[in-house]
């Protein structure tokens, strides 16, 4: 469902809570829209004794955000995710989630990408010997999660500032943190990186040249499933969400760079008239066309000139005009005009 208890939802998400679209009281009910396709999948799960499945689910989501359009940053939008569900062994469904992710934005043509990988055991073991309390691991987590898109001194203040670390554990945590490597030599990631790379999807990690920021992201939550099952049964799962106004924004801003122009019809034909009065010889035809199974449209309009009618087609990219005039209607013909080459058949 697109609305939930608000209990559902709160507690799932951290600090990002926030951005959760509250509804009011709802004849008794506090709701909230839902903010991803994870929880409301996790609560399947747990309320249909789910163990194992493997689905994938594209639909919108809220968030209460500060929109950027020119970034695909919208407070509603769509998400495809993509979810492994089940007990198997360590790290070997999460390859195929990266595979995934490769195959799509391979596919798409969006230019070079990077995926970074990390295990979130690693980075709790860096707060641990940088001296933070366990009980602040993940606001820190949080508050580091933003160096993609600030730098380390607006990072810094905002774990001494707002979240009360010392000085000292923030610094150490930057130390951490500013590091870049090649393949870590911790096991479960040891263990992804050669499942991953017998699956083919290294080595793509140049500069991007147009930025959205991310475009998916996704990871384990082996213990969201058992938060909703009133024993508490918990059933590992794995997962990647890709954000498709993302991936739109992308898409239209190279296009836009490239000159090319975006077909945004699959029409295939459009039924014209040169002459007044002909309006039943294009509903009659259309209504063939359609019976058939072929994509046409006409002008909504009694008596359109044939003119305006061939530059419907070249404005939106339509490749065929059939034609009907008096004359066709005689000899019980269509003429067939290629709008491109100008060319024309009767048939």
């Amino acid at each position: 469902p697109l609305a939930y208890l608000q209990e559902t939802l709160m507690g799932k998400y951290g600090e990002e809570a926030k951005l959760i679209y509250e509804l009011q009281d709802q004849g008794g009910e506090l709701l909230a829209l839902r903010y991803d396709l994870t929880v409301p999948f996790a609560r399947y799960l747990a309320m249909n004794k789910i163990t194992n499945m493997k689905r994938y689910h594209i639909a919108k989501v809220y968030r209460r955000d500060n929109p950027a359009t020119t970034r695909g940053r919208y407070r509603e939008f769509y998400q495809c995710d993509f979810d492994i569900a089940g007990q198997f062994d360590p790290m070997i469904p999460a390859p195929e989630c990266l595979k995934i992710v490769h195959e799509i934005l391979s596919d798409l043509q969006l230019g070079d990408f990077l995926i970074k990988v990390n295990d979130r055991r690693i980075l709790n073991g860096v707060f641990a010997v940088c001296g933070i309390p366990e009980s602040k691991f993940i606001t820190t987590c949080c508050t580091v999660d933003k160096l993609d898109k600030v730098p380390w001194e607006e990072v810094r203040s905002e774990m001494v500032g707002e979240k009360g670390l010392s000085p000292e554990a923030a610094d150490h945590v930057g130390e951490y943190v500013q590091l870049h490597g090649e393949h870590c030599g911790v096991e479960p990631l040891a263990l992804l990186f050669q499942e991953g790379l017998g699956m083919n999807v290294a080595g793509q990690a140049p500069e991007v040249p147009v930025r959205v920021g991310s475009v998916a992201g996704g990871g384990r939550y082996d213990g969201l499933v058992g938060m909703f099952d009133p024993k508490g049964r918990k059933v590992p799962c794995v997962g990647v969400s890709i954000g498709i106004e993302r991936i739109f924004s992308i898409l239209e801003q190279r296009m836009k760079a490239s000159g090319e122009k975006v077909r945004t019809t699959e029409t295939q034909v459009l039924v014209a008239t040169p002459h007044k009065h002909l309006l039943a010889a294009r509903l009659k035809l259309i209504s063939e066309l359609w019976g058939a199974g072929i994509k046409a449209e006409m002008l909504y309009k009694k008596d359109p000139k044939l003119l305006k009618q061939l530059q419907y087609c070249e404005d939106t990219g339509i490749p065929l005009a059939a034609i009907v005039g008096e004359q066709e209607l005689t000899d019980g013909v269509v003429k067939l005009r290629d709008v491109a080459t100008r060319k024309e058949v009767r048939m």
